[in-house]
């Protein structure tokens, strides 16, 4: 069983009393991370690909090592299906702009959803603009679920891909990828899902998925910022022209009668341009590790039963209002707001108190302007070391804002 007390000992920024809800923004570090990333730095950092000698030799086994790490967490064909990028933003504007800009045409058709991340519209939005293709938004269903219905009346003979989140990072909604990916293929489109907010808090295996891209962001997940990662089938890496050009993603530059050819690496290498984040690759596979001896199971129970716990106690704050599907159906996110108060005033009197949340509209301002949200919501979003003592701080804490904005409600009325 996971126990969040033991695993709140290898954080080191916890320590200093705060109480961090904040972690679909981006999660803290553990030492073991932290020290994997300053061993590179202090025994074998070098340029990779580039040089014979031994700390070369080192970096290199040590980068392309971390891309085995994570095609094994993921449950990838092979370590070559495994592009190491930024983030999941630079993942998915890979796809849109590599596969998308040569692939759409015009009246062709992307569907997406109304929950997406920004970074899972506005690509494939510019993209269609360029193609004259269409981008078709799916909807929700009171539960606040996927309209599953709705998406696949959506879909067509004219579709080229769906792409869609695998878990809110408002609502904490989870999709049934699987369906989705299923339903696209029915159609001969492509499924990309966005894995930011699933892949650090359950098991996600993309062969039982049966999707064709993955994007996910490895600041979210224990690792370090600036590392991310594209997963994407063999086939389709392969069919695709490389998103950025220069140094390590090229097989050869020849000069012929005047004249540059040039050809590809081999995957994943085509689409790594230049020198990658060694140190973040190296970081990331230190993250999974840590995560694959918790287990990804115990992960998504413990968010289960922290959310579940969290949408009891905030229930009974007066003035809070919750949104989101019940427990089972979302990850550990929770979005609220406080009656009389704008999300941002809230995170301000909670940040006062030592309490560390999102407000506004968390990079998805359709949804809530979809759910009538104007101003956002303020987002609690939990973690593997966060602890139901946490829960009930920010109850008491909410507990007296909501109090205070009661009463000047009050007295504005008056």
């Amino acid at each position: 069983m996971l126990d969040p007390y033991e695993i709140r000992k290898d954080f080191p920024i916890l320590s200093a009393g705060v109480v961090y809800l904040d972690n679909a923004a981006t999660s803290q570090k553990p030492r073991q991370v932290i020290e994997a990333v300053a061993r590179f730095y202090e025994s074998m950092n070098a340029n990779i690909h580039r040089g014979i000698h031994r700390l070369s030799r080192e970096a290199t086994e040590a980068y392309e090592g971390a891309h085995e790490v994570v095609a094994r967490f993921i449950n990838a064909r092979s370590w070559r299906e495994v592009v190491f990028v930024r983030n999941a933003t630079e993942a998915i504007n890979l796809v849109a702009y590599s596969w998308g800009l040569r692939n759409l045409r015009e009246g062709d058709e992307v569907v997406i959803t109304v929950m997406e991340h920004h970074s899972n519209m506005v690509p494939w939005l510019a993209v269609s603009r360029m193609k004259g293709a269409r981008v078709k938004v799916v909807g929700l269903k009171g539960d606040y679920t996927l309209d599953y219905e709705e998406l696949e009346r959506a879909l067509s003979g004219r579709t080229r891909i769906v792409a869609v989140t695998q878990a809110s990072n408002v609502l904490g909604t989870i999709v049934d990828v699987r369906r989705v990916a299923k339903l696209a293929h029915e159609v001969g489109a492509l499924c990309l899902v966005d894995g930011a907010q699933s892949v650090p808090h359950m098991p996600v295996d993309v062969r039982a998925l049966e999707c064709d891209f993955l994007a996910f962001s490895g600041h979210k997940m224990l690792g370090p910022t600036g590392i991310g990662v594209l997963w994407g089938r063999e086939e389709l890496l392969e069919g695709m022209e490389p998103f950025l050009y220069g140094g390590d993603m090229i097989r050869e530059v020849k000069y012929k009668g005047g004249a540059i050819e040039a050809s590809w690496n081999e995957l994943p290498w085509k689409f790594e341009a230049g020198t990658p984040n060694i140190a973040g690759g190296v970081g990331l596979a230190e993250a999974v590790k840590y995560l694959q001896r918790v287990g990804m199971e115990e992960v998504r129970r413990h968010e289960e039963e922290l959310a579940k716990y969290a949408l009891k106690r905030l229930s009974e704050v007066e003035g809070v209002e919750l949104y989101g599907p019940k427990p089972e159906l979302r990850c550990g996110i929770v979005p609220f707001n406080v009656k009389g108060l704008d999300p941002h005033t809230v995170a301000a009197l909670l940040d006062q108190r030592g309490i560390a949340v999102r407000s506004g509209f968390h990079c998805a301002q359709p949804l809530h302007e979809y759910l009538g949200l104007t101003e956002g919501t303020v987002r609690a979003s939990f973690y593997l070391y966060n602890v139901k003592e946490e829960v009930d701080t920010l109850a008491e804490a909410l507990e007296e804002i909501a109090a205070v904005a009661a009463q000047a409600a009050g007295q504005r009325a008056s």
